[in-house]
């Protein structure tokens, strides 16, 4: 079992390091954040994790998990779109081997690439089979990438031991209540155990395998990020709970993101009209939840299939019909920009390092 990764307090200065690109507020001011050195090195070039990662280092989303074990109010799943821009979407379904294909000529031509992650387009953990048959080829070939999973947590605790047998790191898992009555408004039905459910039995149910999924994952040390859509109306004040239950069990980051709703996606919400937040609304929770947790303020609301930066998106150059039948992998120009990177933020940080340092002889 491997040691779980803790938030160190910010105080121990001696073995708390910075944390990356996190803690201030939106009007400047500085929220005191810090991380023990082994969580750090987990986070520093993942850029979901960490706010000065997605600055430099990409990552590749493989749209291999159709299958979804739920259904979300505000969710269309679409296999074959080109011109939205939200999760849920991807132009083409992979198969294990395609994905492969796929890692292989992106790892080779974007050096950046740090980091692989299954993030539907349904849900990573129920449509197991394909995600395993796809992450751990992945792994074999490319060892020092990181592997990714994303889920609405109702199969997760089923498959955390295989997680950690596979070297799976970071688990994002979409929580939008901690409440099953507020549940029964954003979720229609679960399956779960061969059958569906409905109403507040659905909500119970998931809730409660969420936060057993989560705590175990932390059990275990695998970090892990929280998705929460704001639904006005709905959830928008309730997340300062939903904050709570998955601060105590160890999230690591609690993403707020916007409700995405147009009546073009064919969603509930969509066709129904409701609203997403305002940016000052989104940006006020994100305030009020910071110095309780890391709060992701980068989030682009990647697709299924989004390939490079956050902020650069280059998934349309690397599409079935562009991939080479059987690429190589070029390990060489991967390694030559991590070794510059990894320079470059040694210097920074011990620029800091003499500047924090300055600033305590100073008083």
């Amino acid at each position: 079992m491997r040691k779980v990764a803790r938030i160190a307090p910010a105080a121990d200065k001696s073995e708390a390091t910075n944390f990356g690109g996190y803690g201030s507020l939106s009007d400047g001011s500085s929220v005191s954040t810090a991380i023990d050195p082994a969580t750090y090195e987990n986070i520093k070039d993942h850029p979901c994790f960490s706010r000065d990662a997605h600055r430099n280092y990409a990552r590749l989303h493989l749209a291999v998990a159709p299958a979804c074990n739920i259904q979300c109010n505000y969710c269309n799943r679409k296999y074959d779109c080109a011109n939205e821009s939200r999760p849920g979407v991807a132009s083409h379904r992979l198969t294990p081997d395609q994905a492969l294909r796929k890692t292989m000529a992106v790892a080779s031509e974007v050096p950046q690439l740090s980091v692989v992650g299954i993030a539907g387009p349904g849900d990573a953990c129920y449509d197991w089979n394909k995600t395993k048959a796809t992450l751990i080829p992945i792994a074999r070939e490319i060892p020092d990438i990181k592997l990714c999973v994303s889920t609405n947590g109702l199969a997760l605790p089923d498959r955390v031991e295989e997680l950690v047998d596979m070297n799976v790191g970071h688990v994002t898992i979409t929580v939008n209540m901690v409440d099953p009555n507020i549940g029964t408004k954003i979720y229609p039905w679960i399956f779960y155990q061969g059958r569906h459910y409905n109403g507040i039995e659905a909500a119970k149910i998931l809730h409660e395998r969420q936060m057993l999924g989560l705590e175990m994952l932390t059990e275990r040390g695998i970090l892990t990020k929280i998705n929460s859509v704001v639904i006005p109306g709905v959830n928008d004040e309730h997340l300062i709970e939903v904050n709570k239950w998955v601060k105590d069990r160890g999230a690591l980051v609690h993403n707020i993101m916007p409700l995405i709703s147009k009546a073009s996606h064919g969603t509930f919400y969509g066709l129904n009209g409701q609203r997403s937040a305002a940016p000052f609304e989104l940006t006020a929770l994100r305030d009020r939840l910071e110095g309780t947790t890391e709060v992701m303020r980068h989030c682009r609301h990647c697709r299924s299939d989004a390939i490079g930066l956050l902020s650069y998106d280059r998934a349309r150059e690397f599409t079935l019909a562009q991939l080479p039948a059987e690429p190589t992998y070029d390990e060489e120009k991967r390694r030559a920009f991590r070794q510059l990177i990894e320079r470059e933020q040694g210097s920074q940080i011990l620029q800091a390092g003499d500047a924090i340092t300055a600033g305590f002889s100073a008083a």
